[in-house]
């Protein structure tokens, strides 16, 4: 009990009793509104820079294409990074995902690292409840800033991705993914898939790895989170025949806080009305479906970030 008091206390003092986070939004969703919402969150990218992307299964998913996402590569020097999948597919090997990213044009735009090619490291978790660490790819330890890059989406497993499936599964190794998955079962990817019963162990341990990675980048100082709302199919990049989408394209939103940024995604699409052009319940369901929300919960609780958010619209 003293434990439960002392956890909840820190995550207080963490999140200050009234926090209310920054999340900045621009409507337009194109190269020079991307750099133009990076520069509102006033944390200027220095050093080595990772910029955290998925690749994309296949050309049919809405990953961000290259030439999208290739002036802020330009503005910040950056180098796209990824880790290898935990199933068959495109991505599950170092060459099959190299092959990927050269087809998907990413090698064109800017230096690529398959951060777990030569291996893995853990990382400190402050959230135990499941994982004691997390398995991220080994390169991670050559970057000294991380801009987190999102396509926001839903997601077969998780209800949705966003910027922190994008920190925790993106960053993590293949055994860090099957870590995740199995919410600290195994790190073995060929014993994953007989350790996924718990969703909301592996939904709390989405949240705990997100926080690793945060807390690496100087405790959040080196690091800040960019999620795009468009092509927002119900499944995610890592479906390579992804259903078609039913929301019309949004914007882009952006923060400093990685639990702020995926809960104003997730209210922009609640808020959705049906009409010819939209039709936010499919999306909307297969999040409830799988307790998607319970990580801007378990994400709060424990001091990641805040689900209080002020909205500032950079396109005025």
């Amino acid at each position: 009990m003293k434990r439960c008091l002392s956890f909840a206390f820190m995550a207080f003092l963490a999140l200050g009793a009234h926090a209310q986070s920054k999340v900045y939004v621009t409507r337009e969703i194109t190269p020079e509104s991307l750099v133009r919402i990076y520069k509102a969150l006033g944390r200027t990218a220095e050093g080595r820079v990772a910029v955290k992307i998925s690749t994309g299964e296949s050309q049919k998913t809405g990953y961000l294409r290259p030439m999208f996402i290739k002036p802020l590569l330009d503005e910040v020097h950056g180098t796209i990074v990824e880790c290898n999948t935990a199933y068959p597919g495109t991505r599950n090997t170092t060459e099959a995902h190299r092959q990927t990213v050269r087809k998907h044009g990413f090698t064109a735009v800017a230096p690529v690292d398959i951060m777990d090619e030569e291996g893995d490291m853990n990382i400190p978790v402050k959230d135990t409840a499941h994982i004691k660490y997390d398995i991220v790819g080994k390169h991670l330890a050559y970057y000294d800033f991380m801009i987190n890059l999102a396509h926001f989406k839903g997601h077969q497993m998780g209800g949705f991705g966003g910027v922190l499936k994008n920190a925790s599964i993106g960053v993590a190794s293949s055994a860090g993914k099957a870590y995740i998955h199995s919410a600290g079962v195994t790190d073995d990817v060929a014993k994953m898939w007989s350790h996924i019963d718990d969703q909301d162990g592996f939904v709390e341990s989405m949240a705990s790895a997100a926080q690793a990675v945060h807390d690496y980048f100087g405790n959040g100082e080196r690091i800040v989170y960019i999620a795009v709302m468009n092509n927002m199919s119900i499944d995610c990049d890592c479906n390579a025949n992804p259903q078609k989408p039913l929301i019309a394209d949004y914007g882009i939103v952006a923060s400093l806080d990685p639990v702020a940024c995926d809960q104003a995604c997730y209210d922009i699409v609640a808020k959705i009305h049906k009409d010819a052009h939209n039709n936010p319940q499919p999306l909307l369901d297969r999040i409830a479906q799988q307790h998607g929300t319970h990580i801007l919960t378990w994400g709060e609780k424990i001091g990641l970030g805040s689900r209080k958010y002020e909205i500032v619209n950079i396109d005025k």
